[in-house]
């Protein structure tokens, strides 16, 4: 159990990642809308933080069909949400976003449920 627990936390490590490098690719690019689609696509092909994030996402699910390919499906998926912990300590460090206190709340609750379905 521990070795997927590992796989799954390596694959959560590189989407966040991924996350992260997408979000910085299109606040390079802009808004998409699709008015503006003609000139927002040759800029998203020329944008290489956005292969980087597609890049550490796929890589990211190779990690994790080696994590599912162990456990069941129903233990691994939950896990998925340190995520969203990850992304909550990280956004105000990488990105200078302001992270409200109702955030760190909905985080704790998630720690909570992920450390109950890792005891199952």
């Amino acid at each position: 159990m521990l070795s997927a627990f590992l796989l799954v936390l390596i694959a959560v490590c590189f989407s966040v990642g991924g996350e992260f490098f997408l979000k910085a690719g299109m606040d390079r690019v802009g808004v998409i809308t699709l008015s503006a689609l003609s000139v927002l696509i040759p800029k998203m092909i020329r944008t290489w933080q956005l292969y980087a994030g597609l890049g550490l996402i796929g890589t990211g699910a190779l990690f994790w069909l080696a994590a599912i390919s162990r456990v069941d499906l129903s233990w691994a998926y939950p896990m998925l949400a340190m995520g969203y912990l990850l992304t909550l300590i990280f956004a105000p460090l990488l990105l200078r976003e302001q992270v409200p206190l109702i955030r760190w709340v909905g985080a704790l609750v998630i720690v909570v449920g992920i450390y109950l379905i890792s005891r199952s």
